[in-house]
């Protein structure tokens, strides 16, 4: 067990501890009114960090704060790690990013494309375009999600049973077989949804190593980058460090228990979710974002080469599109206005159109308990953000965290 903490004075830097200070001032409101339990933040630049604080509980009915070794539920920031995982096997001539999903999940060859009509009597047609495995890294592959209440596959997605909590004992290769039987949202390629792509990622990863993805993540990322509290599930003896789900309440104002979110990391489930399964800490994740910014590299363990790091932080949109032109956007707290999608990452490619602070380039995702991170390549920032607060569009935690990280730059 390690914890985050400071490893530079801030002007070294070029950065301004007095403004850094903006954060904790603003987010401390959001903590002593009630509308966040507690969080944990952190910032560097030039990889020193500049900026650790944790402030808050927890468990707020127990009365245990949020310390530097909380353990927190990342959802989509497992993301990342899944598209990396893919990118080795790239690498190691194990699959193509043009290979069909059909050839990992066969059953994917045979699955139609929505055209018309109710949940109950649609109207599909057959892919024009076979579903390949840049589709799903990039969320292009017509695959949605339940809880998106967007579009009629939605519901469909709702009515097969496919939401938020686990799937029983199901393995992730019946879950995969299941969601083949469901039509897509679109043709292949043809639009940007968010969606279950990178469980299915997840399985195409099992299928092209012949490791279970937990094996996968544990053997050739986490334990080589030393993530040591970062697991699809929580073992016993670090419960106690778990910080519990939080919603808003009736009014919006207040954050109450979310028992019914908490427990699918309490076991070892049957099937590990590459979209959105891991529990880690601020300290682990905070390696594996290290290791990005190094070009694939940290503490002499190379996970991907910097060339193929950089192919996965291009937009991979047609036309150099962004989301919100290409895409069908749902509800959510970052707008997509001058962010493209690369191969697992949203990609700022227009800063003037996001209206927030950064650099072309800058490269991020975040989690529906509202955690996020960001990684921006010319200033050489890294920021992350963590609570358990369920979804994450409530408070517009992230633009103001950026607009504050960037103000602190002084040079």
């Amino acid at each position: 067990m390690s914890k985050l903490q400071v490893t530079v004075d801030p002007k070294e830097v070029g950065m301004s501890a007095e403004r850094l200070k903006r954060i904790d001032e603003h987010f401390r409101d959001y903590v002593d009114d009630g509308r966040l339990p507690g969080y944990t933040v952190a910032v560097a630049r030039y990889g020193q960090i500049a900026h650790v604080s944790t402030y808050g509980m927890r468990d707020m009915e127990s009365k245990l704060p949020t310390e530097l070794d909380t353990m927190y539920r990342i959802a989509s920031m497992t993301k990342p790690i899944t598209s990396i995982a893919c990118m080795m096997l790239v690498e190691e001539g194990k699959l193509q990013l043009t290979d069909p999903v059909s050839q990992f999940i066969p059953k994917f060859r045979h699955t139609k494309v929505y055209e018309s009509g109710t949940a109950e009597k649609p109207v599909l047609a057959p892919m024009k375009e076979p579903m390949r495995v840049w589709h799903l890294l990039s969320h292009t592959s017509g695959l949605t999600y339940a809880h998106n209440y967007s579009h009629v596959v939605d519901e469909m997605y709702r009515n097969a049973g496919f939401g938020l909590v686990s799937h029983g004992e199901e393995t992730l290769e019946q879950i995969c077989d299941r969601l083949a039987d469901v039509p897509l949202v679109f043709e292949p390629g043809s639009s940007w949804i968010y969606g279950v792509s990178t469980d299915v990622l997840g399985r195409v990863i099992e299928v092209a190593s012949g490791m279970s993805l937990n094996d996968f993540f544990q053997t050739r990322i986490l334990q080589p980058l030393k993530m040591e509290d970062t697991s699809f599930w929580v073992p016993k003896e670090k419960l106690s460090r778990l910080a519990a789900v939080y919603t808003p309440d009736e009014t919006g104002l207040k954050a109450v228990r979310l028992p019914s979110m908490e427990q699918s990391v309490l076991t070892k489930p049957t099937a590990f979710s590459g979209g959105g399964g891991l529990v880690s800490t601020a300290y682990d994740y905070w390696r594996f974002l290290q290791m990005l910014e190094n070009g694939g590299e940290l503490d002499g363990v190379r996970l991907i080469s910097p060339t193929t790091l950089d192919l996965m932080t291009k937009n991979h949109l047609p036309n150099n599109q962004d989301v919100s032109q290409f895409g069908r956007v749902v509800g959510e707290e970052v707008f997509y206005d001058g962010l493209g999608f690369g191969l697992g990452f949203a990609v700022v490619i227009d800063q003037a159109r996001t209206k927030v602070a950064c650099s072309d380039g800058t490269y991020s995702w975040g989690g529906i308990f509202s955690t996020a991170f960001w990684i921006d390549p010319v200033e050489e920032i890294t920021a992350t953000f963590y609570t358990q607060l369920i979804p994450s569009t409530i408070y517009p935690i992230r633009p103001f965290l950026r607009s504050m990280v960037y103000g602190a730059i002084i040079e």
